[in-house]
């Protein structure tokens, strides 16, 4: 926190590659020390947001098992960590006994996304449509839940996975799709135009999730819609999309008050993401960008790099990188003052590592000014 001109309401730590144990018991470290220390209650991952609320009924109120929780309340197998699963069970014993207004939260803060596909948006708009018809006269409605049911359609003509590759296979662009992208707007339109009457009449718990379930929708009838394109920005423009939700539920996060949030680097950074799609580089700004430019000094961004991952092929690193200066000092764990290590490197620019594995993203020395911090791991160890 040194490190900081003001404590953040969001701290992002990244990391350069999901999973290793060292990294996921490294963050709940800081999170407990965040918590008791600091004043931290909300924890985010870049998880499903939806799936997420199963957490955190679970961490708040106890609400479920712990072994079903981890297996339904996180995507991209997360739930499957060790690591994961200390931390959800630390939040709730955290969580025993104290008031509502000192428990910890849990978040996922990733849209209903997954690489090869993306959920439909069944769960998120019928959810938010369910909200209204209890809290609003149903004049008001732009439509009744069986058309929503009508228009949705079967859920896996959304979850299609070959439409990642073939936007023909996709439902994002057939006229059912595009008047829901209009109803989910109404929808959302109306939730805001009724703030007052339903902050007053409905739960803060409930409120919040309205507006989640709105964003949700809403982004993911976007995604829908821009994976049936064919122009030449399609990727950029998905990959654009995912970030945004992510953005989106970040600052709705923020208004908690002070939360850890943790996700890949690529995502959480100040800067441009980047990447190769067959010959064809594609860019996009990321969550940790868009939403650094909003909350100014409110979003901190802490980079975690890895020495090595021997058991993935990623071997001790070059000297000339980042990686190898931070490599070659004596102890295993440091947290590095961006600015003073750019003081000492003076006009030497370090050598950008290559990762002989993908599932590895090494730091980008052109990025170093823009992290408030790097927390540097020597070593991941094979699990077992």
């Amino acid at each position: 926190m040194g490190l900081l001109t003001a404590r953040p309401r969001l701290l992002a730590l990244g990391e350069p590659t999901h999973g290793e144990n060292v990294l996921l018991e490294l963050r709940n470290d800081l999170f407990r020390q965040l918590v008791e220390q600091e004043g931290y209650r909300t924890f985010a991952i870049e998880s499903d947001c939806m799936m997420g609320l199963l957490v955190d009924d679970y961490v708040t109120s106890g609400t479920g098992i712990l072994d079903e929780v981890m297996e339904r309340g996180f995507s991209h197998e997360w739930g499957a960590f060790a690591g994961n699963r200390e931390l959800v069970r630390w939040m709730r014993a955290y969580n025993n006994g104290r008031p509502a207004s000192e428990r910890l939260r849990f978040a996922g803060f990733d849209g209903p996304l997954e690489i090869t596909h993306a959920a439909s948006p069944r769960q998120a708009l019928t959810a938010l449509h369910a909200y209204l018809t209890a809290w609003v006269d149903a004049d008001l409605l732009p439509c009744d839940a069986e058309t929503l049911d009508r228009l949705l359609g079967a859920d896996d003509q959304w979850t299609e996975p070959a439409a990642m590759m073939d936007p023909s296979r996709s439902a994002g662009q057939t006229p059912e799709a595009k008047e829901l992208r209009l109803l989910a707007d109404d929808l959302m339109a109306l939730l805001e135009a009724q703030t007052p009457q339903l902050i007053a009449t409905s739960s803060p718990d409930d409120w919040d999730r309205a507006l989640l379930y709105g964003r949700t929708a809403i982004g993911l009838l976007r995604y829908h819609f821009w994976m049936a394109d064919t122009s030449p920005g399609r990727m950029a423009r998905l990959l654009g999309v995912r970030d945004s939700m992510m953005a989106a539920n970040l600052r709705a996060i923020a208004e908690r008050g002070p939360a850890l949030v943790n996700g890949h680097n690529g995502h959480l950074q100040r800067n441009k993401s980047s990447m190769r799609m067959g010959n064809r580089p594609v860019e996009w700004w990321s969550a940790g960008a868009i939403v650094s430019a909003q909350l100014g000094e409110g979003y901190a961004f802490l980079a975690t790099a890895l020495g090595t991952i021997r058991h993935q092929g990623v071997d001790t690193p070059p000297p000339d990188t980042i990686e190898g200066l931070l490599y070659a000092l004596p102890e295993d764990r440091y947290v590095v003052d961006t600015g003073r290590l750019a003081a000492l490197l003076g006009d030497a620019t370090p050598a950008p590592r290559v990762s002989p594995w993908y599932g590895y993203s090494p730091l980008d020395p052109a990025h170093l000014a823009s992290n408030d911090g790097i927390v540097f791991v020597k070593d991941a160890a094979r699990q077992s």
